[in-house]
């Protein structure tokens, strides 16, 4: 799939974060030209490691997506962007609403302002987030669920996947979205919890020492980053995409306590304690959830390749050798 974007112009948003540099590894193979922008705030996970052994082969931008002249200029003669910039932390986005609001609402709309008026041509795919359905009705979650986020950060994640949809349907700008579950892989944010509880679980089990489960039955599907880069690479070059929006999940379908099983597992020992849910996070929990993504594997084909434990065991390994480069 990838040979499509060979020659290419493509600029990726959240550049030399956790999904956009393993997107860029994946394009640089293809021969594109491609330019990261990043502002590597230490909280939002950029790493500038994350591009070890391709640095040569990109153009490296080191801009915040809320700086509207940059992004002007940055946009121009694109012909992809992968829109993957965002405040992820849900606990972050209780304490500081303001600054969720400026990256994940008001600098998107800046963005396809700037899309629209200087690289109309360009196809857009918008990194959403499962967050915006908040606690499921049912199971599976299909893309006809009712949107009812559970935290700021849900809200306005939605409202930038929207407007992503709108410029589409008003102003022919050829954009969709991709709402994310539970994606890991190397390359994570493993410092803390900011990204993915996955990240603290491996590096707490590889420091020796003993991570929580909070809950334990409630129900996931994970999402390895290399078949969350395949869907965005069949939805960027497929127009059948363009105006509509996706689920991606995994398989299987595993509780909490299972995951932190099949980690140790895949880690040939550790410890966990299952916890009782703190109170601040217990507020904004959603449940179970797990996604119904038949639309984007009748679209474009798409299907998760990589069985959660073997996206594991790749996870360890890779963290195994460079985890003091990550905390």
């Amino acid at each position: 799939m990838e040979e499509a974007f060979a020659g290419k112009r493509v600029l990726i948003t959240g550049g030399l974060g956790f999904i956009g540099s393993n997107l860029a590894r994946r394009l640089v193979k293809a021969d594109a030209q491609v330019t990261l922008v990043d502002s590597l705030i230490p909280e939002y996970g950029g790493n500038l490691f994350n591009i070890a052994g391709i640095e040569d082969r990109v153009r490296i931008n080191i801009s915040d997506v809320r700086d509207e002249h940059s992004m002007k200029y940055l946009v121009q003669g694109q012909d992809y962007l992968f829109n993957l910039a965002g405040q992820t932390s849900h606990m972050d986005s209780m304490q500081d609403p303001q600054t969720d609001l400026e990256i994940n609402v008001r600098a998107q709309l800046s963005i396809l302002e700037s899309c629209r008026k200087y690289s109309p041509a360009a196809k857009i795919v918008f990194a959403s987030t499962r967050q915006i359905y908040g606690k499921p009705d049912y199971l599976p979650v299909d893309e006809r669920h009712p949107l009812r986020p559970v935290d700021v950060n849900g809200i306005n994640k939605m409202a930038g996947e929207w407007y992503h949809i709108l410029y589409n349907n008003v102003y022919g700008l050829a954009a969709c979205a991709l709402r994310l579950t539970n994606t890991y892989g190397p390359r994570m944010r493993v410092k803390d919890a900011r990204q993915t509880f996955l990240g603290i679980w491996v590096r707490l089990l590889l420091e020796g020492k003993s991570f929580e489960v909070w809950g334990g039955e409630q129900l996931r599907d994970f999402s390895y980053v290399e078949d969350t880069i395949d869907a965005l690479l069949l939805t960027a070059q497929n127009d059948a995409a363009n105006g509509k929006v996706f689920n991606v999940g995994g398989e299987p379908v595993v509780s909490l306590l299972e995951t932190a099983q099949l980690l140790v597992e895949a880690n040939r020992g550790g410890e966990y304690a299952v916890r009782t849910f703190p109170a601040e996070r217990k507020r904004i929990d959603i449940g179970d959830y797990y996604a119904d993504d038949r639309l984007l594997r009748e679209a474009v084909g798409w299907h998760p390749k990589t069985s959660l434990a073997e996206g594991l065991r790749r996870t360890l390994l890779y963290y195994q050798n460079h985890l003091y480069q990550y905390i």
